[in-house]
C-alpha cells in the first residue's frame, strides 16, 4: 500500500509549511527513519522521516513551494515497480492526509508560515465568503496555484477568528495552545514586533509536559487591534490575567517579559513563576533608536527590508557571520514581522516608552520564583543581570555569545534553563 508524505503540523502556530529539499532521488530505497524530505516552518529547519519501508516513487510539490499543512507532498510505494496512479494517489490521500505517517525533527533555526501578499488573487467563491464575513482579503495567504487564495482559505481564517478568546471590554486575542490538558500551564508573551512564533523552539519542548499558551497581543496575528494612541502594558497584564483561569508559569521575552513583570506586580495570584529573557524594565537609548527605525522601515519598506535591518541587533556576530543562516533567519523573521500592522507598532511603540522606567523601584516587591535569562551579545536590553539583582531570591543565567533573539540563537540554552526553572516549582 502506498504511503504519503504530507506536509505536517509541528505547533500550534503552524498552518503552512515551505519545502526546501528532497535528500533522495525518485526510485530510491527507503527504510525506516531515513529522512525523506527538509522543510521550513515556524522559525526551525525540519527533517522529515520515513515511517516504513519502502521506494521513493513520486514528488507532487517542488522545492521552494509553500503550501498549507496536510497536503501531500511525496509517495512512497512498497516495490519500486508496482502499478501506481500517482494522481488518482493524491486525490484520494487528500481526504485523509492528516494521518500522522512522518515524523520531524528540527534542526536549525529558520521560519515557514508566508505572509499574504497585498492584492492577492482569489477565486470567486473566496471573495464573496470575504464578504459575507467582513474579512479583508490582503490579511489571508492563499494556498491555491501563485498565492490564489480559495474559498478553504477563507474558511480557514473564518476558523481560526471563531478561536480567539475574550478578554473583556469586547476584546478578542489570537492564544493559540498545545500540551497535554492535565498539569501546569505555561504562558508565553512575545516581544515588540513579534508573534508567538518567537517561540517556535520552545513551544514543542515545553508542550510535552504542560499546557503551552501563546498570547499574540493586541494588534498582533489575528488578536483584535483597538483604536487607541497607545496600547499600555498595563493593560497588556491585565489581558494576560484574563486568559488565566488558574495560577500558571508566565515566560516573556523583551516587552514581553515587561508585560510579564507587570503581570506579577498587579496579579502575583495568578503566577507561579516567572521566567523574564533579555527583560526590558528601561527602554534604553539604543533600543528607542531601533523601535523608531522598526515602525518607520515598516511603514515605508517591505517585511523583508525591515527584517534584514532588524538582523544585526538581535544576533550575534558569530550568527551572522554564516551567510546561508543569515539568509535563512532574513526569510523568517520576515514573515514574523509582517504578521504585525504598522499601526499596532505604533501603539505598542508609545506604550514602551510611557512604562519605561516605571516599576524600576518596585522590582523588590516581585514575590514569585525568578528566572532572568540575559544574552552575553544583547545590544538592545543589556541590564538583564541587573533585573535580576533587584528580583528577591532571583536566579540568573548569561548565555555567552548570544544577542537579544537568544530564544532562537540558542534554543537548546535557554530551553535546558527554563525547564529547570519551571520543574522546580511544578505541582506534583
Amino acid at each position: 500500500m502506498p504511503i504519503a508524505v504530507v506536509m505536517p503540523k509541528l505547533g500550534m502556530t503552524m498552518q503552512e509549511g515551505t519545502v526546501i529539499e528532497w535528500p533522495l532521488e525518485v526510485g530510491a530505497r527507503v527504510a525506516r527513519g531515513d529522512t525523506v524530505l527538509i522543510i521550513e516552518s515556524e522559525k526551525a529547519e525540519v527533517e522529515i522521516e520515513a515511517t516504513g519501508d519502502g521506494y521513493f516513487r513520486h514528488i507532487y510539490v517542488e522545492p521552494g513551494e509553500v503550501v498549507p499543512c496536510g497536503t501531500v507532498l511525496a509517495a512512497l510505494t512498497e516495490a519500486p515497480a508496482s502499478d501506481f496512479d500517482a494522481e488518482a494517489f493524491r486525490a484520494s490521500e487528500s481526504t485523509v492526509a492528516a494521518r500522522p505517517v512522518v515524523t520531524a525533527k528540527p534542526s536549525a533555526t529558520r521560519a515557514a508560515t508566508a505572509a499574504p501578499k497585498a492584492g492577492a488573487p482569489a477565486t470567486p467563491a473566496a471573495k464573496k465568503l470575504a464578504r459575507s464575513h467582513d474579512l479583508d482579503l490582503d490579511a489571508i495567504a492563499g494556498s491555491g496555484p501563485n498565492g490564489r487564495i480559495t474559498r478553504e482559505d477563507v474558511e480557514a481564517l473564518i476558523e481560526q477568528r471563531a478561536a480567539l478568546i475574550g478578554v473583556g471590554d469586547g476584546i478578542r486575542l489570537d492564544a493559540p495552545a498545545t500540551g497535554p490538558d492535565a498539569g501546569d500551564g505555561v504562558l508565553l508573551l512575545p516581544g515588540f514586533g513579534t508573534d508567538v512564533s518567537a517561540f517556535a523552539r520552545q513551544i514543542p519542548v515545553l508542550a510535552e509536559a504542560y499546557r503551552v499558551r501563546g498570547v499574540n497581543p493586541r494588534g498582533v496575528g489575528l488578536s483584535d487591534a483597538p483604536d487607541s494612541e497607545r496600547y499600555d502594558i498595563a493593560t497588556a497584564a491585565g489581558d494576560a490575567a484574563a486568559l488565566m483561569h488558574e495560577p500558571g508559569h508566565v515566560v516573556g521575552t523583551s516587552l514581553g517579559a515587561a508585560i510579564a513583570l507587570e503581570l506579577a506586580l498587579r496579579h502575583p495570584e495568578r503566577v507561579r513563576s516567572l521566567t523574564l529573557i533579555a527583560p526590558l524594565v528601561r527602554a534604553e537609548p539604543r533600543l528607542v533608536a531601533v523601535i523608531e527605525a522598526w515602525c518607520a522601515i515598516a511603514r515605508e519598506s517591505t517585511p523583508e527590508t525591515l527584517a534584514t535591518a532588524l538582523l544585526p541587533w538581535m544576533f550575534s556576530p558569530a550568527y551572522l557571520a554564516d551567510e546561508s543562516q543569515r539568509k535563512r533567519t532574513v526569510r523568517g523573521l520576515a514573515q514574523t514581522v509582517a504578521r504585525v500592522g504598522v499601526e499596532a507598532l505604533h501603539r505598542w511603540q508609545a506604550g514602551i516608552l510611557a512604562w519605561s522606567g516605571s516599576r524600576e523601584a518596585d522590582l523588590e516587591r516581585v514575590g514569585v520564583p525568578t528566572l532572568v535569562i540575559a544574552a552575553g551579545d544583547d545590544l538592545l536590553t543589556p541590564r538583564a543581570e541587573a533585573v535580576a539583582s533587584a528580583i528577591p531570591g532571583a536566579k540568573s543565567i548569561v548565555v555567552a555569545g548570544a544577542g537579544h533573539a537568544v530564544m532562537l540563537e540558542a534554543p537548546e540554552a535557554v530551553n535546558d534553563a527554563v525547564l529547570g526553572h519551571l520543574s522546580s516549582g511544578r505541582t506534583a
